[in-house]
């Protein structure tokens, strides 16, 4: 029983009643020390979906998360992430760095997700941690944490990740039934019955647990990860039938021939088989009815706070660990690319002295939120190792110092043997769909520098294979992507670039926070 076992989790944090005494002593000394400090500190809460986008549309149906966080605070239009990719992407969240420092390449063990290696080199420094050891902080954390957490081979669903005094860390990918979590390193287990296990809400009955048990001494971290809208994209029964005449979107870069980029992109077929549309579109609208699930925990936490008279000095944040596609480019769906799609991602933000309804083009990074959560618990960002920096408070918006780029990097994945359906595209190719249209190679690896200044709204990319093949737009005059510039820009711009590129693939902690004053 989750209550019961709240309960038991809170009372280890208080003092023993063993002598009235022993008890004054106590009370006298959290109300002196701890509480006095802590109580005015703001609590945080980080909601973090799977595979939410916002150029395709990801967050129409979120309409009470807009309400409820976006209008009564900030939404930034130009949020980026450092990989397309759920695990190094998250590993970037916890840590604060691009993926060249913490690592972790891809979704697999192999790859450093949730590993041995992991463990012993990052997660002990990452920003939950932290906040725990030296900010005072109590943290509870539910939900998704790296694709390959619980694994056998890396401490199993006993491991606790450090930094966390309430842990609900689901078992390896996202799912909605069927499915393992640890609580505080015992494994529970749950089946297919919508009133008991589905995941979304199964994650908002906890929070809402942990906020009514939770210590009112200390301030609070809380972090919901929650499946939607990853697949299998398996809606709560009251939403099944949401959406039914929804399609994805038809933008100008849908079904569409990319005939200028990298040679994955070039080897989709277009335009793409009716079924292959059917399935893309019946996938859009699957996602969308899980989204509407989260809306509803969203929700029930700030209704939640606001009832227990802590929404006014609670930070809530709201984010994605990726994009996501559905047909843009014939690619049927997917997250890798290096195209706006799949790198940029929603980002609204609510807590004490943000204005409402504010819009930012401030240019941000998901390996920005560790620093600013830690900013705004008074912890000094430079005692760390972390790439990113702080984005509040808001008055660094319009600082001349604040950066002019940030850098995208992902390794791609390919199997060492051909597809059996797909022979005549050979080995080295992964996430490839019926009719031969594959996501992923070994060679779709890149590296990208997403500049937004006032002069300039552009991206360059690299990519580590024969050609050094190179993608370059203007993200003003051309913001679906159709068309490559790299051989027309010229070569002055394309070194100055590569050089960028290059500094930026070296960098570690303050010298990735430099802006480049050539832009």
């Amino acid at each position: 029983n989750r209550r019961t076992l709240l309960k038991k989790m809170a009372s280890n944090r208080f003092c023993p009643p063993t002598l009235l005494s022993f008890l004054l002593i106590c009370v006298t000394l959290w109300s002196s020390g701890v509480s006095a400090k802590s109580a005015q500190r703001p609590n945080i809460v980080l909601i973090l979906t799977d595979d939410l986008d916002i150029v395709i549309g990801g967050l129409s149906p979120l309409n009470k998360a807009k309400k409820l966080i976006g209008e009564e605070g900030i939404s930034f239009t130009n949020a980026f992430v450092a990989s397309p990719l759920c695990c190094p992407s998250r590993a970037s969240i916890l840590t604060g760095k691009y993926p060249h420092n913490h690592h972790v390449i891809n979704n697999t063990l192999e790859g450093n997700c949730s590993s041995k290696a992991w463990q012993k080199s990052e997660e002990a420094n990452a920003f939950p941690a932290l906040l725990r050891a030296h900010a005072g902080y109590q943290t509870f954390f539910a939900g998704k944490y790296l694709n390959q957490y619980g694994h056998s081979e890396a401490g199993g669903v006993e491991h606790v990740p450090p930094g966390w005094s309430h842990w609900i860390g689901l078992e390896k990918n996202s799912k909605y039934y069927n499915y393992t979590l640890s609580v505080n390193g015992k494994a529970q287990k749950h089946g297919a019955d919508y009133s008991k296990d589905y995941l979304t809400d199964v994650l908002a009955n906890m929070s809402l647990d942990f906020l009514q048990y939770k210590s009112s001494f200390q301030p609070f971290f809380m972090m919901v990860s929650t499946p939607a809208p990853h697949s299998p994209w398996t809606a709560a029964p009251q939403y099944q039938n949401s959406f039914n005449a929804t399609k994805a979107p038809r933008d100008p870069n849908f079904n569409v021939h990319g005939k200028d980029k990298h040679w994955l992109i070039r080897q989709a077929k277009t335009p793409m088989s009716n079924s292959s549309v059917q399935f893309l579109d019946d996938a859009f609208r699957k996602r969308w009815r899980t989204l509407l699930s989260v809306d509803d925990l969203v929700e029930k936490i700030v209704k939640t706070l606001e009832v227990r008279g802590e929404l006014d000095n609670t930070y809530i944040f709201f984010t994605s660990d990726n994009g996501y596609h559905t047909g843009q480019f014939s690619l049927p769906m997917d997250k890798r690319q290096l195209y706006e799609f799949d790198i940029r991602v929603p980002l609204m933000v609510r807590g004490p002295n943000i204005k409402p309804n504010q819009t930012s083009q401030m240019l941000v990074a998901n390996v920005d939120l560790g620093p600013t959560i830690l900013d705004i618990a008074g912890y000094n960002v430079n005692k760390t190792q972390m790439d990113g920096t702080s984005f509040l408070p808001e008055g660094k918006m319009n600082s001349s110092s604040w950066r002019t780029d940030i850098l995208v990097e992902y390794e791609g994945e390919g199997n060492n043997v051909s597809d059996p359906a797909c022979p005549l595209l050979g080995p080295g190719v992964s996430e490839c769909f019926p009719d031969c249209v594959c996501e992923d190679s070994y060679n779709n690896t890149y590296a990208c520098v997403r500049t937004v200044a006032a002069s300039a709204n552009l991206q360059y990319c690299e990519f580590d294979d024969n050609q050094v093949f190179v993608e370059v737009y203007n993200m003003t005059a051309d913001p679906y992507q159709l068309t490559n510039i790299a051989d027309s820009i010229g070569q002055d711009f394309l070194e100055k670039m590569n050089h960028r590129l290059m500094m930026l693939q070296s960098c570690s902690g303050q010298s990735c926070r430099t802006p480049d004053t050539k832009i």
